[in-house]
């Protein structure tokens, strides 16, 4: 048996509306619930207290799993373009792939642990997510430029490349920032103890997200010109 998907460009185009969603309805409920103020808060912060924490944990969940479908279509893409024009080594091809599904698994630990409940587990959750993220991005900017320009247009490597830059040196003023907070809570208010370090880290940790988001927004172009066909052998006794 032979199943074909013709066009798989929807699968990141799902990817970047569901995550974008979940971020914007979780960030929604939890400023007209009370529970964050709405300058700015982690994006954790809005997915800690009920209702919003069902509907974050469900949703990131979501874009774990669509964000794991989707570098691995790309892993075959790579792949698939790597036979006739050999401009990446096929490890590094693999490598870039786990570094990615790396990154999902940390989503999916932000996503069941919150906040306040299992606050050091929720932490190295996002420190994997956040981090194999940024790397991911990364190597597949650079894979894009070695497919230059048979596989990609410059204007498309540049824009990725961008991205990529925006999104890792946002990376490590969050990760300097957030070390400076000496509390756990999610109702900060300006005044506060540590709320500079807070406000700061939160912005670059809401650039980071949406740099991700933006990225796989420049994969549905190559997806809509790559198939996926799945073959299933039946063997009967």
């Amino acid at each position: 048996m032979l199943c074909c998907m013709p066009d798989v460009a929807f699968v990141p185009a799902l990817l970047v509306s569901w995550s974008s969603a979940a971020f914007i309805i979780s960030y929604a409920i939890a400023v007209l619930e009370g529970h964050v103020e709405p300058l700015v808060p982690y994006i954790s912060d809005t997915g800690t207290k009920p209702p919003e924490s069902g509907v974050f944990g469900f949703m990131i969940n979501i874009s774990a799993l669509l964000g794991a479908i989707t570098m691995y279509i790309r892993y075959l893409l790579i792949e698939k373009q790597n036979e006739s024009s050999h401009f990446v080594r096929s490890s590094c091809n693999m490598f870039s792939l786990c570094i990615g599904l790396l990154g999902c698994t940390g989503m999916g630990i932000v996503a069941t642990f919150q906040e306040l409940a299992v606050p050091s587990v929720h932490d190295i959750g996002a420190l994997v997510a956040f981090g194999s993220g940024v790397v991911y991005i990364t190597l597949q900017s650079i894979i894009s430029y070695k497919s230059c320009p048979k596989w990609n247009t410059y204007f498309v490597c540049h824009i990725r490349m961008a991205i990529s830059a925006i999104s890792c040196i946002a990376f490590i003023p969050m990760i300097v920032f957030a070390s400076q907070v000496s509390m756990t809570k999610i109702d900060w208010t300006p005044g506060e103890k540590d709320y500079t370090y807070h406000f700061m880290s939160a912005i670059c940790e809401w650039t980071v997200a949406f740099g991700f988001i933006f990225f796989f927004l420049t994969f549905i172009r190559d997806f809509q010109r790559f198939s996926v066909r799945i073959s299933t052998e039946i063997h009967e006794d």
